[in-house]
């Protein structure tokens, strides 16, 4: 299954959307149409089903990165965070660039808020275990913290020169989420 989705975002970034077929894919796969419909029954499940795997990567990037920084000063969570963020959203900037086409047309707004959830639940309780106690509560700063990074991604992605912009976005997001957390602590 893992080569039927990869050929996927292969024959997704060389023909685009309205060019992809299951066909092309199932050639690409080094499987027949047959076996591919086994597991995907059309084309729009094809491409849920790339979503699903790029957006869960980010999500155990994310996952990972609070994992690592439970108890850390809030400066290192939030360096931590970003920096797990950043490198699973931009270790392939055409496909996030092609995913973002395509969300609109597989339900791209519910599988972004389920993989959401589990990416500031994550971060939550990492929060939890910070070495000060936050004014609000860690799952709505876990929501303001992933909400500004993915919008920040977007905007970077989706500039022209995103490698050229990439270390100045990352430092100013690190710079920006540890302010938020220093200023949510009492």
């Amino acid at each position: 299954m893992d080569a039927i989705l990869s050929a996927t975002v292969q024959v997704l970034l060389a023909v685009g959307q309205e060019n992809l077929t299951t066909t092309r894919v199932a050639a690409r796969a080094g499987v027949s149409v047959g076996t591919l419909y086994q597991y995907f029954p059309n084309k729009q499940a094809l491409l849920r089903a790339v979503l699903e795997r790029h957006l869960g990567e980010v999500v155990s990037a994310v996952q990972r990165a609070c994992l690592e920084h439970h108890g850390r000063p809030l400066e290192e969570m939030a360096s931590g965070l970003v920096n797990g963020f950043l490198d699973a959203k931009l270790k392939n900037v055409r496909t996030s660039t092609a995913l973002y086409a395509i969300a609109n047309d597989v339900d791209g707004a519910r599988i972004g808020r389920e993989m959401a959830s589990r990416a500031c639940d994550a971060v939550a309780g990492m929060l939890a275990t910070a070495p000060v106690q936050f004014c609000t509560e860690p799952l709505r700063l876990a929501e303001m913290l992933y909400g500004v990074f993915t919008g920040t991604a977007r905007r970077l992605i989706e500039s022209p020169a995103p490698h050229k912009l990439q270390e100045s976005y990352r430092a100013e997001l690190i710079r920006l989420a540890a302010a938020y957390l220093a200023a949510s602590a009492r």
